[in-house]
């Protein structure tokens, strides 16, 4: 349970009316309602046939009273052969960073991959989402953001490799985990505190073949 946000911290549902408000980079001032959303889309075919992209968002947000959080990752693979077969690749990281008390969440975070009619295909859709909460308000350091930023690169150099998707999906699933580490360590916020921030991962994989 996250020491600083209350048990409505993972309440789905309606969220309190206010002025909707979005940051990315910095802490914003308190705001009723936080809204942002990311998204990653690929789509292939007989005539295009291999396609990779990924997002690596980060959004500060500040201190807040309620937050609506989305990340969609979708990929879709369509009329190739086992013989002439395609590669759909989908990966979204969002990471967001909030402070307050009694914060009400809604959090969205879904990957969906589909083959229609495309035998051998590899499709694969990630979506990865980390929710930093604080005590007090603050941002992330510059040597976490140096680090978060070679994570990134690692990420997008993945869409220059021909890695199945099952290995794609192990190499996307260690970068979060280097992201989780990184979030969770007490010095990676300016917040002024010796404890470590609560980090919780939100993560969706869809894919095929399904192993």
């Amino acid at each position: 349970m996250n020491p600083y946000l209350s048990r409505h911290f993972l309440r789905l549902g309606l969220l309190a009316a206010g002025v909707a408000t979005a940051a990315t980079g910095g802490p914003a001032q308190a705001a009723e309602v936080a809204v942002t959303s990311d998204s990653v889309r690929t789509a292939v075919n007989h005539r295009h046939h291999t396609e990779f992209r990924d997002s690596f968002s980060v959004h500060q947000l500040g201190t807040v009273t309620a937050a609506r959080l989305g990340n969609r990752a979708n990929a879709t693979s369509s009329g190739c052969t086992a013989d002439d077969a395609c590669r759909s690749v989908a990966l979204s990281f969002q990471i967001v960073t909030l402070s307050g008390h009694d914060v009400h969440l809604n959090a969205v975070n879904k990957g969906r991959a589909v083959n229609d009619h495309c035998n051998g295909c590899q499709t694969l859709a990630g979506a990865y989402q980390f929710v930093v909460s604080t005590p007090r308000p603050g941002r992330l350091t510059a040597a976490a953001q140096r680090r978060l930023a070679d994570i990134h690169r690692r990420l997008d150099a993945l869409g220059g490799s021909r890695l199945p998707a099952a290995e794609l999906k192990r190499k996307a699933d260690a970068l979060a985990a280097e992201v989780t580490a990184l979030l969770a360590r007490p010095d990676s916020t300016t917040a002024a505190t010796t404890t470590r921030p609560a980090v919780r991962l939100h993560r969706h994989l869809d894919g095929w073949p399904s192993h």
